[in-house]
């Protein structure tokens, strides 16, 4: 393979970064986000609304007032997001301003990976599937600041790796209910019957678990695991944009309804190509970067 430049290895993890804030902004700014599987659940909510605001609890949910005021939020979150996706272009030069953003950036991804799982009847597999989205910008972070990728970096990031694979690998087997956008996705793009797609997913759910450990071991073995992840990783990220185009979606709703849902998937392949780039380099980034990887 070409080698990639060290700086252009160092952009892996900006676009990664940008593409995950971008994502979720445009989620947030045009369409929704579950705030409300929390807000609106009457067992924990009712003893804070009642109790702290002295508001009925009905006249809280149906209250159109409060309801835009949640949506208004979402929307700042939106906005939000958006300074994340610059702070991560230009953390080089907003320093430990662009770091504090990121931080608080990263942890408001890991809030909306609680309440999806929360959504989703609080299956861990569910929350640990986003791993590699709301952990990309502590990892621009810390290259960032350490300037170093060594032995722990490339361990957190193969961690990182595996639990989304694995959780991903979770739902297409059916240890979780499958998700009907998985069979409906996968019929589209192979042109296949509801039997085939079954076993596609069942086949690919198992690669996931034999990848997800395969990361861990030493020599060629990893870096295989991590070529897959890059492979499978960028092939689940179109899919987003390539199952609706294969079922005559036109490219304006495909743009409004599907490109967010490949960008904030693009750590899933690009946080691979990162690691497996870092570990095939073994040499200096400019500037005193350097890459000081094991195995």
């Amino acid at each position: 393979m070409k080698q990639l430049t060290n700086q252009r290895l160092f952009l892996l993890l900006q676009i990664a970064v940008v593409a995950v804030f971008l994502g979720r902004a445009w989620q947030h700014l045009y369409w929704d986000a579950p705030y409300r599987v929390l807000l609106w659940d009457e067992d924990w909510m009712k003893p804070i609304i009642a109790g702290v605001f002295r508001i009925d609890w009905e006249a809280y949910v149906t209250d159109l007032s409060i309801d835009r005021g949640i949506q208004n939020f979402i929307r700042l979150t939106g906005g939000f997001y958006l300074i994340c996706a610059l702070t991560a272009v230009f953390i080089s030069r907003w320093k430990r301003v662009g770091v504090a953003i990121l931080w608080a950036g990263s942890v408001s991804l890991i809030l909306l990976a609680l309440l999806y799982c929360k959504e989703k009847f609080f299956h861990i597999g569910q929350f640990l599937e986003y791993t590699l989205q709301w952990a990309s910008p502590l990892f621009l972070v810390f290259f960032y600041k350490d300037q170093v990728v060594n032995q722990r970096f490339v361990l957190f990031a193969k961690i990182a790796i595996a639990l989304t694979f694995i959780c991903h690998g979770l739902y297409a087997v059916g240890y979780y209910p499958r998700p009907g956008e998985f069979l409906q996705m996968t019929m589209a793009i192979l042109n296949a019957e509801e039997a085939g797609a079954l076993t596609f997913l069942n086949t690919v759910g198992v690669l996931d678990f034999v990848v997800g450990a395969l990361l861990f071991v030493r020599g060629k073995g990893s870096k295989i695991a991590l070529g897959y992840c890059v492979f499978w990783g960028l092939a689940t990220t179109l899919a987003r944009v390539w199952a609706p185009l294969a079922m005559g979606a036109g490219l304006e709703n495909i743009l409004l309804q599907s490109l967010h849902e490949s960008l904030y998937r693009f750590p899933h392949f690009l946080m691979p190509l990162f690691v497996l780039s870092a570990v095939v380099l073994k040499s200096n980034f400019p500037q005193n970067l350097q890459i000081k990887t094991q195995e």
